[in-house]
């Protein structure tokens, strides 16, 4: 069974930058659609950043210009360089991905492969 397992330090200061990076066992990361997640309290899971199967990029608009979605194709790591850190990030993130552009389309809920989270926190 597919697995996806994300690593990265958990805890901030605002203004910090960290990195989340997903590990990907049983397929290739660059052959799904794709992206990183999150759940902040008291708000529905959202996309933060996402990679469609030509490669477009979509960001959530409070990450655009401070967060980066990347494929090491060597390492088959899906990365997500986050600078620029605010209370507002804190929440636990997810990676997901999926070879169903049906899935994809509505941001993989209740469907795709999806990691355990990882939790950032960022204080002011």
């Amino acid at each position: 069974q597919a697995r996806l397992v994300e690593s990265g330090v958990g805890s901030v200061q605002s203004g910090v930058s960290l990195r989340r990076s997903c590990a990907a066992s049983e397929y290739t990361f660059s052959k799904y659609f794709k992206g990183w997640f999150r759940r902040v309290p008291g708000k529905e899971r959202e996309a933060v950043a996402i990679i469609d199967s030509d490669g477009r990029i979509t960001y959530e608009d409070s990450v655009k210009g401070r967060f980066t979605i990347s494929v090491d194709n060597a390492k088959n790591t899906l990365d997500l360089p986050m600078r620029t850190l605010t209370p507002e990030d804190t929440g636990v993130y997810y990676c997901a991905a999926t070879r169903l552009s049906a899935c994809f389309a509505r941001n993989m809920s209740g469907c795709g492969y999806w990691g355990r989270g990882t939790p950032v926190t960022v204080s002011s």
